[in-house]
């Protein structure tokens, strides 16, 4: 907008259909929104939910003609908010209720982990060649990234990708388990 228009100007010309007012009102209130959304919810995504979601209600009333004075756009957003924040954590409360109660039923136990044969796998590990050995041992045990171990060991990172693959490929065999 080539003015500087007023919040007032701002929710008259959105009930009236403006998009570029829409537009300049998210501009002026997305912030705004955003940190009450910080400091109350906590979390960056749920601020930006709120963001969202305060100005999708906002922009609906004031389509709608449903802010009885136009001067307090500030204000209505701010409420909107505070609404808003309730129903999540209301929202958030119930879930955690309900999980607590009906969860067992709804979240299925995970599978058990089947029992690993450390003395074999040790063995198996041994019996790789010492540069396998090496990258299995960096990149599983040590944590560390392909960047980091290829450049430790002197070989590119698609070089360390193929024999940690191939390194792989052996311990499952010697394992006894399906590749």
């Amino acid at each position: 907008m080539h003015l500087e228009l007023t919040d007032a100007d701002l929710a008259l010309r959105i009930s009236t259909g403006d998009r570029e007012a829409e537009t300049e009102m998210c501009r002026r209130m997305g912030p705004r929104i955003r940190l009450y959304g910080l400091r109350h919810l906590r979390s960056t995504a749920a601020a930006d939910d709120l963001v969202q979601q305060v100005l999708l209600k906002t922009i609906e009333a004031l389509r709608a003609g449903r802010l009885r004075e136009s001067e307090k756009l500030a204000p209505f957003v701010l409420g909107t908010c505070r609404m808003t924040v309730l129903d999540v954590r209301r929202s958030a409360r119930r879930q955690e209720r309900l999980l607590g109660e009906f969860g067992s039923v709804l979240v299925p136990a995970p599978p058990p982990m089947p029992s690993l044969d450390d003395d074999r796998l040790a063995r198996c590990v041994q019996a790789l060649k010492d540069r396998e050995r090496s990258v299995v041992v960096m990149t599983f045990y040590d944590e560390e990234t392909a960047a980091a171990a290829s450049a430790s060991l002197g070989i590119s990172e698609a070089n360390l990708r193929v024999i940690r693959h191939r390194a792989i490929k052996q311990l499952r065999s010697c394992m006894g388990a399906a590749a």
